[in-house]
């Protein structure tokens, strides 16, 4: 349970400000239809992050305990600066797809390499033998951020500040990286 909760906690935070939470603004925007939108999210971040879950779970044993609790605690604190940085949209093309396959696609791979996904892996690692508690977590993590913005749209960007948001979700990852230097894995 633990496994769940600090995945969960960890992503939705991070997740705030992101660049795939400013994708699923403007597919709300584009398409207006929040079903295939939400149902999209959620099929593209069971994938990637499983995919990173599972890599995650790898790392661990690669590394064995000591190395993990570093690797593990070192990558979380990095992860709390980076969360400091607002990110910006790239590209957001129309798909001729409909809203659903342009969701699950553009989630897909703006996911990669995204701190929520290097997130997932860092869990994993932490987490062994916690792969579905973790990825579980990240997964309603990301809908607990998105889906209120699919749904909500333009008027819930005017009335939360970004940028407070953003130091909680550093200060959780700087808590995080601490804690598992200090106390280790597990």
């Amino acid at each position: 349970m633990q496994a769940f909760l600090t995945s969960t906690a960890a992503v939705a935070l991070a997740e705030i400000g992101d660049k795939t939470q400013l994708l699923a603004l403007v597919l709300a925007t584009r398409y207006r239809r929040p079903v295939p939108i939400v149902a999209g999210i959620l099929v593209a971040t069971l994938a990637n992050h499983g995919l990173a879950g599972l890599l995650g779970a790898q790392v661990a044993t690669w590394l064995g305990p000591e190395g993990l609790r570093w690797t593990v605690g070192i990558a979380f604190l990095g992860m709390a600066g980076w969360t400091l940085i607002p990110d910006k949209l790239d590209a957001t093309e129309p798909s001729p797809h409909g809203a659903f396959w342009a969701t699950l696609v553009a989630f897909f791979f703006a996911e990669m390499g995204d701190k929520t996904q290097l997130a997932t892996v860092g869990l994993a690692a932490a987490h062994p033998g916690a792969l579905l508690a973790v990825v579980g977590g990240t997964t309603l993590g990301m809908m607990l951020a998105n889906v209120p913005v699919v749904l909500l749209g333009d008027r819930l960007g005017t009335r939360v500040d970004l940028s407070k948001v953003r130091y909680v979700a550093a200060l959780l990852f700087a808590v995080l990286g601490t804690w598992v230097c200090v106390r280790g894995v597990g």
